[in-house]
């Protein structure tokens, strides 16, 4: 029987043990057209922040970077790791999926919620893999696509969860020595 303490016990928790931050598409030309998308860039940088400081797997994907451009600059410093993408589910890309299938919860924010995000989050669970989508680090052109997309990932039990939720699930504890600092970014 598994009690508090046992740490083998599986959890529904986003821990740094078992995920991976994913930043889907978060490139200026998109971004233009995206409603609240100074929202999105901020909760993907606290998240790509946080991953960074806590040593989480993190990555990028770009649809068509020669065509639409980089990951916009706020980010790039943050995500070395950046795969170019022609599928708009980043799942059918084989050197991403073979990344994203290392271990662990994928965690994906960026943008569109109805399109890049969405079938990246339903191939990688068709495929088995434990998903979670950051509610508030999503974002598409219109609203009321943003809320289609949540519904249907909701439908088809993707886990939706926000940028703090996530940051805090990471942290575990506030005697950790990066507690401060991300204490910080996230007020």
């Amino acid at each position: 029987m598994s009690g508090p303490a046992d740490r083998s016990a599986p959890t529904p928790l986003v821990l740094t043990g078992n995920s991976r931050l994913v930043i889907i598409d978060v490139q200026d030309r998109l971004l233009a057209a995206i409603d609240g998308a100074e929202q999105v860039v901020a909760r993907c940088e606290l998240l790509a922040r946080a991953a960074h400081r806590l040593g989480i797997p993190l990555a990028a994907t770009e649809q068509n970077p020669a065509g639409i451009g980089p990951t916009t600059a706020r980010l790039a410093t943050l995500v070395p790791l950046r795969f170019g993408k022609v599928h708009f589910a980043a799942s059918n890309q084989g050197d991403f999926l073979a990344w994203a299938a290392a271990g662990g919860t994928v965690l994906l924010c960026g943008t569109e919620a109805h399109i890049c995000v969405l079938q990246t989050a339903l191939g990688l669970t068709g495929l088995g893999l434990k998903v979670a989508v950051v509610v508030d680090a999503v974002g598409s052109r219109h609203p009321s696509d943003k809320a289609a997309a949540l519904d249907r990932l909701r439908h088809h039990r993707v886990e939706l969860v926000t940028a703090e939720m996530v940051v805090f699930e990471w942290l575990e504890r506030y005697d950790r020595p990066e507690f401060k600092e991300l204490l910080r970014l996230v007020k």
